[in-house]
């Protein structure tokens, strides 16, 4: 039996700069380095802000990422993760981890072609909700533990080369 379309890491990534932006067009981003991980979160708070089971993020390394038009405003609940929103339609778009400013986590939908994207590993499987399944390789009942990422991110490059 062959493995349904879009259940497996990719195996190759589209071709750099990749554009997006919100909703509205109000707010346009541009990525120009390869990301790092990409992720499915299932916490309560992402299933919340993105009224869906889970968010949908791609780690990309911060010189990679530029806001090229508009200017996203602070969001959610103003704490330790600064979640940036359209002024306008009020896209979630991409979350800057306080602590973390090497990377920034952008929504991966809000990429003009987000189709290459597959989770590779998904966090707060211990809030999920049942018939949540994605086709993550890895999964974490919380976020996995700091020591784990930089294997993590390894094995993700590894399997996007």
């Amino acid at each position: 039996m062959t493995e349904p379309e879009g259940t497996r890491a990719p195996t190759s990534l589209p071709k750099l700069p990749w554009e997006g932006g919100c909703r509205c067009g109000r707010v346009r981003v541009k990525v120009t380095a390869a990301p790092l991980l990409t992720m499915a979160c299932h916490c309560t708070g992402c299933q919340r802000m993105s009224a869906s089971a889970f968010s949908l993020s791609v780690a990309i390394p911060t010189p990679g990422f530029e806001v090229t038009k508009g200017e996203p405003v602070i969001g959610g609940l103003h704490g330790a993760p600064r979640h940036y929103f359209c002024p306008y339609c009020m896209s979630w778009m991409f979350t800057r981890m306080e602590g973390m400013d090497e990377f920034v986590n952008l929504r991966a939908t809000m990429l003009d072609d987000p189709s290459w994207f597959t989770p590779f590993i998904e966090t707060w499987t211990s809030e999920k909700l049942p018939w949540a399944i994605t086709p993550a390789v890895h999964g974490f009942p919380r976020l996995p533990p700091m020591e784990a990422y930089a294997g993590l991110i390894g094995e993700y490059l590894s399997s996007t080369a």
